[in-house]
């Protein structure tokens, strides 16, 4: 393990869980990477700021152009020329099924309201109303207001404003809310992201673009309420924005997740921090997971970054821990040999106009070492063991529900079994509960389970949302 820091910045540290021996002519390594963030000082202070790239005038052949968003193009800078070492734009659903019933929009509108409570002084904040236009609610012209008593007051005010009515079409509200934050010299972008439907009024190549456009300027955390959205759009939008997606079943609840969404945004002290991996001549990645707090593949993402070494995007960081699952393929080599299958370091990019290469927040090894003991070799590491347990947890409940509302009864009774005997197994008591409001379970063990001959839609939602969450190891 290494670990490195600059003076106000967060503290990395890197660990690797791992059973290094290989059999002669094994040629599959598989570790766990466990790296923490702690110790920065999020209020105040901090590294340099990196301005933002400049954001494109055509999306992947979208022209960036908005309805009823004055100055939405000029790029205006954050009031009085401050530079804010945050920025945030919450984005609230402001259509007609906002209206029903009519307490979901003032649920909607307190549940902003209490998110903009918890901004912390000097951070950068818009709110946005999101129909099938995008429109600026606070404060307008193209620009960020900086968090103050004043401000606060004021955006709230304007929350008055807030009323149902038009389509959806959510890539318009991340197109503004990319403009608005790339107007700010801010490190820390970051969204909040509200919809009650369907992304009717937008075609899915759309809103897929514009995720690809988004994807590495901000993250973003998504939320559904109610029931009648589209659980893959929503955990889509976070899953592409390095964000948090969750169900919000109950309007009433919003207030408590919003609080908890922007007291976990105004927490992140360090962004854009990219997991390095360097592999030697002959080998390669097979895959990088996140695979705790949720399961997160990255392995398409990855940019490279120089000979044999490639960056994979783990967005803005608090004071937390994360793990990930790395398997490399190695040339095989006989009994008595060794050598380092893979290299880990933590980095950030420099400041723009900084020409020198980012230097390390942290730094691991993963090692190959070949023998002839069999019980070694074959011994399973139990980081890597509960880790791959957990990955397939997520994808047999995916898989068990898709063949639900197909109406492969047989195929969703093997694959929520299995779902069973795993969350029991590994502890993840969350999903385990989740799992018996949509099946009977006759043999925890044998994954024996029955499917319920009726499910309320929102613990049938809950359990799609939160499928990829995960637990840690014991220890």
């Amino acid at each position: 393990m290494a670990h490195f820091s600059t003076p106000d910045a967060p503290r990395f540290s890197v660990e690797v869980y791992q059973n290094e021996y290989l059999p002669e002519g094994g040629h599959e390594v598989n570790a766990i990477i466990t790296v923490t963030s702690s110790g920065g000082g999020a209020a105040a202070g901090g590294p340099p700021i990196p301005a933002p790239a400049a954001a494109p005038d055509v999306y992947d052949g979208i022209p960036a152009t908005y309805d009823g968003v004055p100055g939405a193009y000029d790029g205006g800078s954050v009031p009085g020329g401050a530079a804010a070492r945050a920025a945030v734009v919450i984005m609230v659903d402001c259509s007609g099924s906002m209206d029903y019933p009519p307490t979901k929009m003032r649920h909607a509108r307190e549940a902003t309201a209490a998110a903009i409570d918890t901004v912390r002084d000097g951070v950068a904040f818009s709110v946005v109303a999101g129909t099938h236009k995008s429109v600026e609610v606070f404060p307008g012209n193209g620009q960020l207001a900086i968090a103050d008593p004043l401000t606060r007051a004021q955006a709230k005010e304007a929350l008055r404003s807030l009323s149902p009515g038009g389509g959806t079409a959510i890539g318009t509200w991340l197109l503004l809310a990319d403009l608005l934050l790339g107007s700010a010299d801010a490190t820390i972008r970051h969204g909040i992201l509200l919809t009650d439907g369907r992304n009717e009024h937008e075609e899915p190549a759309r809103l897929r673009a514009v995720l690809d456009a988004c994807a590495g300027r901000f993250t973003c955390d998504a939320r559904g309420v109610g029931t009648d959205w589209e659980v893959e759009e929503v955990t889509g939008i976070a899953s592409a924005l390095l964000g948090t997606a969750d169900i919000v079943a109950d309007p009433a609840g919003l207030s408590a997740d919003f609080t908890r969404m922007m007291e976990a945004a105004m927490g992140k002290e360090i962004a854009d921090v990219s997991l390095r991996l360097w592999t030697p001549k002959g080998a390669e990645v097979a895959y990088v997971k996140q695979v705790a707090p949720t399961v997160e593949d990255l392995t398409a993402r990855r940019v490279e970054a120089g000979p044999r070494a490639g960056d994979y995007p783990t967005g803005s960081w608090g004071d937390e821990s994360r793990d990930y699952h790395l398997c490399v393929r190695v040339p095989a080599a006989e009994v008595g040999q060794e050598m380092l299958a893979a290299r880990i370091s933590l980095v950030q990019p420099p400041p723009e106009g900084v020409g020198s290469p980012p230097s390390p927040l942290a730094q691991g090894l993963v090692r190959a070492v070949w023998t002839a003991d069999l019980a070694v070799s074959t011994a399973m590491n139990p980081q890597v063991a509960h880790y791959t347990g957990q990955a397939e947890l997520a994808q047999v409940i995916q898989q068990g529900m898709n063949a639900r509302k197909s109406g492969d009864a047989e195929q969703a009774t093997a694959k929520l079994g299995r779902a069973v005997q795993l969350a029991t197994a590994s502890g993840n008591e969350d999903t385990a509960k989740l799992l018996a409001k949509v099946v009977d379970v006759l043999d925890v063990a044998a994954g024996t389970v029955r499917l319920k001959a009726k499910v309320a839609e929102a613990d049938e939602m809950t359990l799609e949302t939160r499928s990829t969450k995960t637990v840690r190891v014991k220890k």
